[in-house]
């Protein structure tokens, strides 16, 4: 692939299959972003690695060029916070210990989520005690080790309990909510260490979610940037459109290179198709400029 012209090249660098919180498999994910026209992709399934090898096999025998990747759960200023690491080594030992790590740690997390939904007498949930909402929730997770609040959104979602995954997440699972639980992730310190270490390179994930004061959103990308994170991501879903143009200027301020995804989960709840969002802008430089 030519990069003479690297703003001109649909890249979808930010989705997930059904290995963490999609509803795909990887090589369901990489055909669909080949049908789509995309012409470079990275699969990022939080806090996992293995649905590389077969979203690349599918992605590579289609001419569309596959960057290994992974979205990293950190938790930052007591805050959660997704940093994606792109070209890294799926087999590199730290960042493979890393993530077990993470992953560890889930399922007490979920095991709590479903005694604060049972505790909550939900109608929705008609009685239900924890174990069984527990299962419920399971039942959409494909890899139990990555158990999360989406797999609850689906299962609340089946009850009738709201119509779609931001109703739900709005009314049971976030802080507040008896649905919440706080969970502590890696640091930023350590994720960005784990993607370095397997020569990757460490980009923002979708910073307009962030719920920040302008001090911690100077704080955040002060310390990536110390801590030798390179990229953000400008052009993502859930950006509005002043946000595409805020954060364009934001990676010029702190001299990062831009990055675009869909953040792409599913065909029924994602905001935009893989590799349907718009080009990035010719005012920034993106992260695949000199691949």
């Amino acid at each position: 692939m030519s990069l003479a012209d690297p703003w001109r090249i649909n890249a979808d660098l930010h989705c997930h299959s059904h290995v963490s919180d999609g509803v795909l498999a990887p090589e369901v994910v990489a055909q669909r972003a080949v049908d789509a026209g995309v012409q470079m992709l990275a699969l990022t399934d939080h806090d996992e690695l293995a649905g590389l090898s077969a979203a690349r096999a599918v992605a590579q025998a289609a001419g569309v060029r596959f960057v290994p990747g992974v979205e990293i759960s950190v938790t930052f200023a007591g805050k959660t916070v997704h940093i994606v690491g792109l070209h890294v080594d799926e087999h590199n030992t730290a960042l493979r210990e890393g993530l077990a790590g993470i992953r560890a740690g889930r399922d007490g997390r979920a095991r709590l989520m479903a005694q604060g939904l049972a505790g909550a007498a939900l109608k929705a949930l008609d009685g239900l005690d924890a174990d069984a909402i527990m299962a419920g929730a399971s039942k959409y997770a494909e890899n139990p080790q990555l158990i999360s609040r989406t797999h609850f959104a689906r299962f609340l979602i089946e009850r009738g309990a709201a119509d779609d995954p931001g109703g739900v997440f709005m009314r049971y699972l976030t802080e507040g909510k008896p649905g919440y639980v706080e969970h502590r992730w890696a640091t930023l310190t350590e994720a960005l260490g784990w993607i370095r270490g397997a020569g990757g390179q460490a980009v923002i994930a979708h910073p307009g979610r962030y719920r920040m004061s302008d001090t911690e959103r100077w704080a955040l990308f002060s310390q990536f940037k110390e801590l030798g994170g390179v990229g953000v991501e400008v052009i993502t879903a859930s950006h509005t459109k002043d946000q595409y143009r805020s954060y364009a200027l934001i990676a010029r301020e702190y001299g990062l290179l831009a990055s675009r995804g869909s953040d792409f989960h599913s065909p029924d709840e994602s905001r935009v198709n893989l590799g349907e969002l718009p080009l990035l802008p010719d005012s920034v430089v993106p992260i695949w400029h000199d691949w």
